[in-house]
């Protein structure tokens, strides 16, 4: 009778990997990034010619609605998957760590990244009780500066973890960083903010950015005196696009062709941030996620790169920036809500150093050819 069990396991496990091969399996030559919607928090989904996948943080918990981790699991089909091979989870702010659970009742895990404790008490309900029984069946893996994640067909490498970060530059960096001289430290920061993973991506020829929250002071520490990081074809917007990350000395120093920041509405894009980003030395492109009030028409890109629109929009966008009232102001006019469907901005890049970048909302697409 066992020899007969031990055949029938066999046979559906090997059913199992035959299953979930054809779910994974892709013709796809391209590196395709999905840059998700979370109403100014963070989603990214990466997933390479192999199948394997990355996601780079879950949301924001979505209640009864569950409209983040819906949207993040709408990516995931549009990419083929039925499985999230690899979740970082840059740092423990709702906005990043928010969705997971909802995300993980409807796609499977394997493998569950972060930095390790939070520096925050906030975040210790979810840390000792909701996160556990997560990654209970999956392999759970603390990350530090220098280590690599295995991923098919990529070179991924962590660049910063729990406040710490690489010392050695990466291959073709490690040139003096000019930025140094005119940097202004920011106010020590003590949150979960300086405590982000960052990514660091390379398929072929190409190079992409993800540092999460990481605030001006840590960029400083990372980036200087020498430029670690070296040069990159992509950058994924610190913060969304908040003006307590996003240094020169890290966004000019980098020089990306193409960045994306996942903002809302009124969270990112504020004029010194943006003007930081404009200036970047060789800067093809700015893609956003939303219009920014913040920002106003003074400080945004056209609308073709302009991923999402509200549910109720105004008649006319204002010139000049939005100055927000501080949360909790009574009678405060509340920011613009965004609840209806989601367009995301997906990335195909090339092993020559080529990439595409479309906005699903209009079907914008801009590609950009390999750097010589």
């Amino acid at each position: 009778m066992r020899p007969l069990v031990s055949l029938l396991l066999a046979v559906l496990v090997a059913a199992a990997i035959t299953n979930y091969t054809a779910g994974q399996t892709r013709t796809s030559k391209s590196l395709d990034i999905y840059v998700v919607d979370v109403e100014g928090g963070n989603a990214t989904l990466f997933v390479s010619p192999s199948g394997e996948s990355v996601l780079i943080d879950t949301g924001n918990a979505g209640g009864t609605t569950g409209r983040d981790a819906g949207r993040i699991l709408d990516a995931a089909k549009d990419a083929g998957l039925r499985q999230i091979d690899h979740l970082i989870t840059t740092h423990y702010h709702g906005d990043h760590f928010g969705g997971m659970a909802e995300v993980a009742a409807k796609i499977p895990i394997r493998e569950f990244i972060d930095h390790g404790p939070s520096v925050e008490a906030s975040a210790n309900t979810f840390l000792n009780t909701t996160y556990p029984p997560l990654y209970a069946n999956a392999k759970h893996t603390v990350v530090k500066a220098g280590d690599r994640i295995a991923v098919a067909g990529l070179e991924w490498r962590i660049v910063e973890s729990a406040g710490q970060h690489i010392t050695s530059p990466l291959p073709g960096a490690g040139k003096a960083n000019p930025y140094c001289a005119s940097f202004k430290a920011g106010d020590a920061d003590a949150t979960e903010n300086a405590q982000s993973v960052g990514s660091h991506i390379t398929f072929g020829k190409f190079r992409a950015l993800h540092m999460g929250d990481l605030t001006v002071n840590k960029e400083f520490d990372l980036m200087c005196p020498t430029n670690r990081l070296g040069t990159v074809d992509l950058w994924f917007v610190s913060h969304h696009g908040q003006a307590i990350s996003n240094a020169a000395v890290l966004g000019h120093a980098i020089e990306p062709r193409v960045a994306i920041m996942n903002n809302g509405t009124r969270k990112g894009g504020q004029p010194d941030a943006m003007k930081v980003l404009f200036s970047i030395p060789g800067l093809e492109d700015l893609w956003q996620m939303h219009f920014s009030q913040l920002s106003g028409q003074e400080y945004t890109v056209p609308g073709m790169f302009i991923a999402n629109t509200v549910d109720t929009p105004d008649t006319a966008l204002a010139v000049a920036p939005y100055v927000a009232p501080p949360r909790g102001t009574p009678g405060a006019t509340p920011a613009p809500v965004h609840n209806g469907p989601a367009f995301w901005f997906k990335v195909s890049a090339e092993q020559d150093g080529s990439f595409t970048v479309t906005n699903t909302r209009n079907s914008f697409s801009k590609t950009y050819k390999a750097r010589n």
